[in-house]
């Protein structure tokens, strides 16, 4: 009876102590100064910074120095503008250059003398010829005769700044299919993190997957708390504390579960239920990685809102063995179950584990005789061997054992040679 009674006073703190929560559930929080206004996030969900910046120093001279980034990072369509631009531009400038030189030559009056530029006599010849000219087309009619010098020179000059502007154009075109943004996309994080006991210990977790077949070379895990704080006098304080991440350095061939144990030192050790649902931060994180395709190096970010980290919930899992490879299921990506979770800070849960043990099983009766102390024991007298040493004329030496009782006596026949050796 004693032991049922144990028993059940532990599964009664237990059912006490623990609480599944889902996440829908309406908990009641009573905020000091009433209700809080709606912040912005500072990362958003699909990784990009919620920054703006305004009266930047010479902003515009900056754009243009770094011109390569910034046609990277500028939107197709005002690149495929810029671009288009660039060429009819050209095309025109240097038109206006052939006709300008047509017509100081003469060619657009008298067309006797000797051209500088064959079938060019108007502006709209000269810019035709300067299009066939900058794109090699060359249908044959119109050509570059060896009467001036200077139009030999203008040509020269346009064909190099035409390679230049192809050259350009295919690199910017080329590194912005190929922007560490696209790749980003197709990692993902999961929609909310969870909050569950792992190994007897609360452990904030994550959910990191790569949605294509192509392995990603040294991956590494990140996790930061922002807060930011509004002093009375407008001041606005942004503050990061970085979270300690088991197994941070991860090889992302399947979905892999990121947790942060907390432990004393986390931000989050004296945070509880109750305490997060009130709580004003962000979890920022993020996996920096190298593509082995391509090997150039990404980052994707997300972050989570105390209102997105779920308490008493824990990810589903979506890993299956087969008898030829390993099935993983993303539509279980996101899915997650309830568990038994405390609804307290671990600091509160490592203190009642430590003080609230649960009632052991007293040890079981010995069926047979009780031990008797040492001192009770009767101890046996080790075997003692006596050598007798005797002359030849004397009768054969005996070697006694005494034992308990000394009632058995053995004879032991030394050889002469050793009658006169000393033991």
């Amino acid at each position: 009876m004693h032991l049922i009674h144990g028993r059940l006073r532990c599964l009664w703190k237990m059912h006490n102590q623990y609480i599944s929560v889902s996440p829908i559930d309406d908990i009641a929080v009573k905020t000091e100064n009433g209700p809080q206004p709606k912040k912005h996030r500072y990362v958003r969900k699909e990784g990009s910074c919620n920054v703006a910046f305004r009266h930047v120093p010479e902003e515009c001279r900056l754009f243009v120095t770094d011109i390569f980034t910034t046609l990277v990072e500028i939107r197709w369509r005002v690149m495929f503008l810029i671009f288009a631009l660039s060429y009819i531009l050209s095309w025109l400038f240097f038109g206006i250059i052939y006709w300008v030189i047509a017509f100081a030559n003469g060619d657009t009056t008298n067309m006797t003398n000797e051209p500088c530029m064959y079938e060019v006599y108007s502006f709209t010849a000269a810019f035709l010829f300067s299009l066939e000219t900058q794109t090699t087309i060359g249908y044959g009619y119109r050509g570059m005769s060896e009467n001036c010098t200077i139009a030999i020179i203008v040509v020269t000059i346009q064909d190099v700044i035409s390679c230049f502007i192809d050259t350009f154009v295919i690199g910017i075109v080329v590194a912005k299919m190929a922007s560490a943004r696209k790749r980003a996309q197709t990692v993902g994080f999961s929609n909310n993190a969870v909050i569950n006991l792992r190994d007897g210990c609360l452990c904030l977790s994550f959910r990191i997957g790569d949605f294509r077949r192509n392995h990603l070379v040294e991956g590494t895990a990140c996790a930061q708390i922002v807060r930011s704080t509004v002093h009375t006098t407008g001041k606005m304080d942004v503050t990061f504390e970085d979270l300690v991440i088991q197994q941070k350095d991860i090889v992302l061939v399947t979905p892999t579960t990121v947790f942060h144990r907390i432990e004393p030192g986390s931000p989050l050790y004296k945070m509880s239920l109750v305490d997060l649902r009130k709580a004003d931060f962000e979890l920022v994180v993020s996996f920096t990685y190298t593509d082995d395709r391509s090997g150039m190096l990404h980052q994707t970010r997300t972050s989570y809102t105390p209102a997105e980290i779920y308490w008493g919930l824990m990810f589903q899992e979506m890993i299956r063995v087969s008898r030829k490879h390993y099935r993983v299921d993303y539509s279980l990506f996101n899915t997650t179950a309830k568990v038994l979770v405390p609804e307290v800070s671990a600091e509160e849960y490592e203190y009642k584990k430590q003080r609230l043990p649960c009632p052991r099983y007293p040890p079981r009766p010995s069926t047979g005789p009780s031990p008797q102390p040492n001192h009770h024991r009767k101890l046996l007298k080790p075997p003692i061997v006596t050598v007798e040493l005797v002359k030849d004329s004397c009768p054969e030496p005996t070697v006694s054992t005494y034992q308990e009782d000394d009632q058995y006596k053995d004879t032991l026949t030394l050889p002469n040679a050793l009658a006169n050796t000393e033991l």
